[in-house]
Order: C-alpha cells, then sequence, then structure tokens
C-alpha cells in the first residue's frame, strides 16, 4: 500500500505517521535515490520482517524515480511519500491518483497576526492578562504556527536590543518549539507557562 502525505504541516504528517507505523519505520531520503534503488525498496523483504514500512522523504522531487512510481504501486510493503509539495499537474501524479491514499497537511491559517503580536507585549508585563486573551483566540489557531509567530516578535526584540533578556526569550521558545515537536505536553500548556513567565 502507498499513501502519500503532504503539506506545510509537517509536525501533524510526522504524528499520523507515527499512529500508523509506531516507533519502528524505515526512513529514506530520496534525494539521491536511482531507478535501480526502486526494486529493494518497494519489494525486497528484510531478515526481520516480510512487510516493512517505509517513509520516503521528498520523493515527488526526484523525477527519475518518481516517473517509476506506477511501477511499484502493487509492493507489498507499507510506504509513505513524506512531501512539502505535490505538483497536482505532474503526469506521473494524474496516473497514479486514484490508485494511491493522498493525505493533505495544511497548516491552520493563523486567525489574527495582530492578536498574536498583542498577546505577546502583554505578556512582558502581565503574563496572566496574556494567558486570558489567548483564550478568546486560540480555538481557531494552530499552537506550532503561534509559536512561531512569538518567535518572529521575539527575533525583532532582539534584533533591536541584544540584551540577555532578549537572548532568554529565544532560548526559551526554541525550546517550547522543541518540546512542541517532540513531547506528549499539551502545545497549549507549554505556550501558557512561557506568558507566565514571560513576565
Amino acid at each position: 500500500m502507498i499513501r502519500i502525505f503532504y503539506g506545510d504541516d509537517r509536525v501533524r504528517a510526522m504524528n499520523e505517521i507515527q499512529k500508523i507505523f509506531g516507533e519502528n519505520y524505515e526512513t529514506i531520503d530520496s534525494a539521491d535515490l536511482t531507478a535501480k534503488d526502486l526494486t529493494p525498496i518497494f519489494l525486497s523483504k528484510t531478515l526481520f520482517a516480510d512487510k516493512r514500512k517505509i517513509v520516503l522523504k521528498d520523493f515527488t522531487l526526484n523525477n527519475e524515480i518518481y516517473s517509476k512510481l506506477p511501477d511499484f504501486l502493487d509492493t507489498p510493503h507499507e510506504v509513505i511519500l513524506f512531501e512539502s509539495k505535490l505538483d497536482k499537474r505532474a503526469a506521473t501524479y494524474k496516473e497514479i491518483k486514484d490508485k494511491v491514499e493522498i493525505f493533505e497537511f495544511k497548516m491552520a491559517e493563523s486567525a489574527d497576526f495582530r492578536a498574536v503580536f498583542d498577546i505577546y507585549k502583554v505578556a512582558k508585563r502581565d503574563g496572566k492578562r496574556a494567558v486570558e486573551m489567548l483564550e478568546k483566540i486560540k480555538i481557531n489557531e494552530d499552537p506550532i504556527r503561534f509559536t512561531g509567530l512569538l518567535i518572529s516578535q521575539a527575533l525583532k526584540d532582539f534584533n533591536y536590543r541584544q540584551g540577555a533578556k532578549e537572548k532568554q526569550i529565544l532560548k526559551d521558545l526554541a525550546k517550547i518549539d522543541m518540546q512542541m515537536k517532540s513531547s506528549k505536553i499539551d502545545a497549549w500548556l507549554l505556550v501558557e507557562s512561557f506568558l507566565i513567565e514571560l513576565s
């Protein structure tokens, strides 16, 4: 079975891959693959398993191998092509689109950039009030995107004044960003604790 996951929300796509595959799967970067590499990937068994779980990154960007994909649609393995973009005008896409499962993972649009920046400014003086402001908008926000906007504001502050506090804020936001992508802690809880501690 072949699935294609594409879109700019790579974190959500990775979470879905882990839901389907668990922790044990192969990851292959497709940049340097050639057509002769495809038979071993799509058809060969391993010593440990007859049915493999494989994630191929940026497969569709390598035209040499992407054009050969229709030859391997009957793979006995579970394969996910993990793509940033998917060109729906490509001949290969038109040939396979009804024969594979395709899922788009799109980042949620920010409800109000201004509100995010206002929350950041208020948090520097009053973290509790900033959290109350966040409660009003977070239903329409994605926590990872929200954190990205906080980082962009913190970078502006750092470029304006490169003090110890500005540097620490950037370190704290980088830590939160990593925790969101790698831990099971609720992402909004991480943001709220950052806003409270900022003041």
